[in-house]
């Protein structure tokens, strides 16, 4: 899969040429993590910090709830690890400090190795030091200690040379099990799907900086199909995983929503692009997509809008949601439609009242012993609960994100 990356120096995202020429600026990296965190996991480098020149420590904190972010870039010792991971880094990225020593004191899942190397050899320093040793050495030494390793090609980076396919299959040999990103040279989106067959993922700055492919390039490269009219199954799900129906996309209707944001399929019938909602105001914005296991498959996580997905006015292709998710629905539904003076009315426009009843009932369900009385307590915590969430306009899946931003955490309360 392709691991856009940012690059940060002075608070804008930058390109730099064998990591010092200067060659473009992108502006502001919000957008950016916004745009390429839609396809995945996107790669974070703090140049300055690198470079000792300063950090963009505030900045990169404000990227980590835009995308799922490894972060890198002068992190040198396993507190500073930490950190990043206790913010919600999905990974940190060490380059120098990845000893055995450190390693070993990090959660191995969470921590990914970077490698520069020069014609074989791994090098340090702003790649101007050579080591002495060799990649496959280091590559045996540290594999059972990391998730993964970023190996950049440094006689290739930024040049958009290409890759020497030889020389991957060696450093994926010697990596055994941890997963490989390759950085350097890449040039086009062929490519991208040949390091993924390979069972590897791609890391491409400067050719995608400079269109020289596109989001939708990169995704449809490592995509497969079996069907006569080469569409991809689409299964669609909210914010918080619920299956809302199953659609269709092609090349172009990815395009045309990686570009946009907003949901585009493809309509078998008519054999045309159609975005979703458009007429009936039902619009979907994509949040994130994926493929399957076999790579022929695609679900898009949208955030939906209007009464549902399905052409017959509800929520799912499936019938309504049910659970908290059908109570988030009603409650949403009621800010604008309660009758005045009626009790939902009430607890939405009277906080002290509503605080009253979650603090009433949060006392009952620490009071209640039987499994039943324990269930019937939680349900009325949980009801109370969910009417504060919909008068402050908080969604469930907001919620559900800090739940996962906190499962981030290294460092445990006592």
């Amino acid at each position: 899969m392709l691991i856009p990356p940012i690059d940060l120096m002075g608070g804008q995202a930058v390109q730099l040429i064998g990591g010092k020429e200067h060659a473009l600026s992108a502006g502001d990296p919000r957008p950016l993590a916004t745009s390429f965190g839609r396809v995945g996991e996107i790669a974070v480098v703090d140049l300055d910090a690198a470079l000792g020149t300063g950090d963009n420590t505030e900045l990169i904190k404000e990227l980590l709830p835009l995308a799922p972010c490894r972060v890198g870039g002068g992190i040198r010792s396993v507190e500073a690890a930490i950190e990043w991971l206790d913010a919600g880094a999905t990974k940190v990225v060490l380059g120098t400090a990845a000893t055995p020593d450190v390693l070993s004191q990090l959660p191995p899942e969470r921590t990914v190795v970077a490698l520069d190397s020069f014609d074989g050899e791994v090098v340090t320093h702003g790649w101007t030091k050579g080591t002495g040793t060799r990649v496959e050495d280091r590559l045996h030494e540290l594999r059972d200690l990391t998730s993964g390793f970023l190996l950049t090609f440094v006689e290739r980076e930024g040049q958009m040379t290409g890759t020497d396919s030889d020389t991957l299959a060696r450093y994926l040999e010697a990596a055994g099990e941890a997963r490989v990103t390759f950085a350097g040279g890449i040039a086009d989106a062929a490519e991208i799907g040949r390091i993924h067959d390979l069972g590897a993922d791609a890391q491409v700055g400067m050719a995608l900086y400079k269109n020289e492919f596109s989001l939708a390039d990169a995704v449809a490269a490592t995509l497969r199909t079996d069907r006569p009219d080469r569409l991809w199954p689409t299964v669609v799900t909210n914010e918080r995983g619920q299956t809302l129906g199953l659609a269709y996309s092609n090349h172009e209707s990815l395009a045309a929503t990686l570009d946009s944001g907003n949901v585009h399929y493809w309509s078998r019938s008519r054999g045309e692009l159609w975005q979703k909602g458009l007429s009936s105001g039902a619009t979907q914005r994509l949040l994130h997509l994926d493929s399957d296991c076999d790579d022929d498959t695609l679900r898009f996580t949208v955030e939906q809008a209007g009464r549902g997905f399905c052409h017959l006015e509800q929520t799912t292709c499936f019938g309504e949601l049910s659970g908290l998710s059908e109570l988030e629905r009603v409650l949403s539904g009621r800010l604008e439609d309660a009758p005045a003076g009626s009790y939902t009315r009430r607890l939405l426009e009277d906080p002290v009242l509503l605080a009253s009843k979650i603090t009433e009932e949060a006392a009952e369900l620490n009071e209640a012993s039987d499994r039943r009385e324990i269930i019937h307590e939680a349900a009325d915590v949980m009801f109370f609960v969910m009417n504060r969430l919909a008068a402050e306009g908080i969604g469930l899946d907001e919620v559900e994100s800090e739940l996962d931003r906190r499962s981030l955490k290294v460092t445990r309360r006592d």
